[in-house]
């Protein structure tokens, strides 16, 4: 299972790429694992302000649905279009082309919340 270094992690399995005040958000290869084939992702929450916490979508799989919740609290600056026509990057590159949003964060103090890669380790 791949777990970058480099990034941060939510309990709820999502992976944080911070930089400056910009967090790109997806979620982890365990959690794209557990879904299985995803065939759709629907985030309408574009250009919203959310908390921490709040669902931003759903990633829906040939055998569920899952929600998608925010990391860090902020304003959703940007989606990735393309998992519109391509929803299985969330399963062959969940770190790179499966990211889904780009979020401007509004209370930096939230990154302390988040797990390290060890720390993420540890609740697998």
């Amino acid at each position: 299972m791949n777990i970058p270094a480099n990034l941060k992690y939510s309990k709820d399995h999502e992976w944080i790429k911070i930089d400056g005040n910009i967090a790109t958000v997806g979620i982890t290869d365990f959690a794209q694992g557990q879904l299985g084939d995803v065939v759709f992702v629907d985030i309408p929450s574009e250009g919203e302000t959310l908390s921490i916490n709040d669902v931003f979508g759903a990633i829906e799989a040939v055998k569920t649905v899952a929600d998608a919740f925010m990391p860090l609290s902020g304003k959703i600056i940007e989606i990735n279009t393309n998992l519109e026509s391509s929803p299985e990057s969330v399963n062959k590159d969940p770190y790179g082309e499966g990211w889904m949003v780009k979020i401007e964060i509004s209370d930096p103090s939230e990154i302390d919340t988040l797990l390290d890669a060890d720390a993420y380790k540890a609740i697998l």
